[in-house]
């Protein structure tokens, strides 16, 4: 079955914070791979990073975001008349709110596609209906019922502005083989202990490789820790830096590690190969969508916390996914 053919194309998403916006941007291009020729607008209820933090990684992807449409907000919704907003042929739901699904309804597209009541207000449904666990895999199924499937993997990398890339060559400069460490986690639950990464990074310092610690703004705090138990190590991420300066950075990787987190997918997205360290949260829902990716559960290890994951299978799983230019290293 054939993508169906349709512009302009219409996507609703309730709204996009940061860490959303991250994990969606592989729909985005798979969006555009789909529809190379469509005109494409994002349509939001509140507030979207497509309209401002990440706009930049949207060139080329998006052609227009119209933010604070107002859709769905209540029930009460319903009986006013829709926002005055163009037409589109094909209208894609991201969300599943019922209210919100029928207020879209009333923007009268040609196709309207949406998993909300179980696929039953959709002009379109895929073959397999099953709710996929992760948010992108959610996504995905949304275009297998437009007939559509790309492969993720072959899909060309993001672009990110030069300036950034310039910034992130003047904070790394010069070669070497450079591993990232991502210790931080919004919730610190989800953190692999600071000591584990840092006898991680002097193992790594100690056979060659240089260990580039990426601090979050909320673990700025750590930068004396880090500098004192670890003298080798690179800190080039700035409490003020935007998720497009940390991704210029992360292209300067040959791999890293990282907790779920933020800066987890924002190596992901930036093409970095990652290994990705789950404990109370699941790697079903929140896998990054790396290009090389190996995932360590702590309940694998006997418990839920992330201290229960030794640093042996870490290395290990480090070493599955470093590219060719780092084959020389070995345990």
């Amino acid at each position: 079955m054939a993508a169906l053919s349709a512009d302009p194309i219409h996507v609703f998403a309730g709204r996009d914070l940061t860490g959303d916006g991250v994990m969606k941007l592989p729909f985005l291009r798979a969006l555009r791979a789909v529809w190379p020729q469509a005109r494409i607008v994002w349509l939001t209820a509140g507030k979207s990073v497509f309209a401002n933090t990440l706009r930049p990684l949207t060139a080329g992807l998006l052609d227009g975001v119209i933010e604070e449409t107002g859709l769905g907000d209540s029930w009460a919704d319903i009986l006013r008349s829709p926002p005055a907003l163009p037409r589109a042929d094909l209208l894609i739901d991201t969300q599943r709110q019922v209210r919100t699904s029928l207020m879209l309804r009333r923007l009268r597209p040609r196709i309207f596609v949406s998993a909300a009541a179980g696929w039953r207000l959709s002009t379109l449904a895929p073959a397999d209906r099953e709710k996929p666990s992760s948010m992108l895999g959610q996504m995905m199924r949304l275009l297998a019922a437009c007939g559509a499937a790309p492969d993720l993997a072959r899909l060309p990398p993001l672009a990110l502005p030069v300036e950034f890339a310039d910034e992130a060559a003047r904070r790394l400069p010069g070669g070497g083989i450079r591993v990232g460490l991502a210790p931080g986690a919004g919730d610190r639950r989800k953190c692999w202990p600071l000591e584990r990464y840092l006898d991680l990074g002097a193992t790594l310092a100690g056979r060659g490789l240089t260990p580039v610690i990426l601090l979050g703004p909320a673990e700025q705090s750590w930068t004396e820790t880090v500098t004192r138990h670890l003298p080798a190590a690179e800190l080039p991420v700035r409490a003020e830096d935007s998720p497009l300066m940390t991704m210029a950075i992360a292209r300067r990787l040959v791999a890293a590690v990282a907790n779920d987190s933020g800066i987890g997918h924002l190596l992901a997205a930036a093409g970095t190969p990652l290994v990705s360290l789950f404990g109370p949260t699941s790697p079903e829902k929140f896998a990054p969508q790396a290009t090389r990716l190996a995932i360590l559960r702590a309940q694998n290890f006997g418990a839920e916390a992330m201290a229960a994951i030794p640093q042996g299978p870490v290395l290990k799983a480090l070493t599955t996914i470093l590219p060719s230019e780092a084959g020389s290293w070995v345990l």
